[in-house]
């Protein structure tokens, strides 16, 4: 996916990969098993969210409270790992990551 998501520059994201984050759990929140990975629109492309994800493997930015929230929805076993005012987009973007390849791999065995 190179030249379609921003680099972070020194740790930090630009604002657009924030939004793409955030769209990116909207539509892990919405994936049903047995369709294919969602795609948000990032600069008028469409990106499959694990891309959105692993690209802010290094983010060292504050994950926002509302964020943090949506994440521990989604991941209510590795909760207790997020903290608010400290737990960084990294932090969440390889928990969401691994749980889009989780989703991907039982689509896959639905599929067979």
């Amino acid at each position: 996916m190179p030249g379609l998501l921003h680099p972070l520059h020194e740790g930090h994201a630009p604002i657009i990969l924030h939004n793409a984050f955030q769209d990116a759990i909207d539509a892990l929140e919405d994936w049903e098993l047995g369709s294919e990975e969602p795609q948000i629109d990032v600069n008028e492309k469409r990106v499959p969210i694990s891309a959105v994800f692993r690209r802010l493997w290094t983010c060292t930015d504050i994950l926002p409270a509302r964020t943090l929230a949506v994440v521990e929805d989604l991941l209510p076993l590795r909760s207790a790992e997020f903290r608010i005012g400290s737990s960084t987009y990294a932090d969440a973007a390889h928990s969401l990551w691994q749980l889009s390849m989780q989703k991907r791999a039982a689509t896959n065995e639905i599929r067979q």
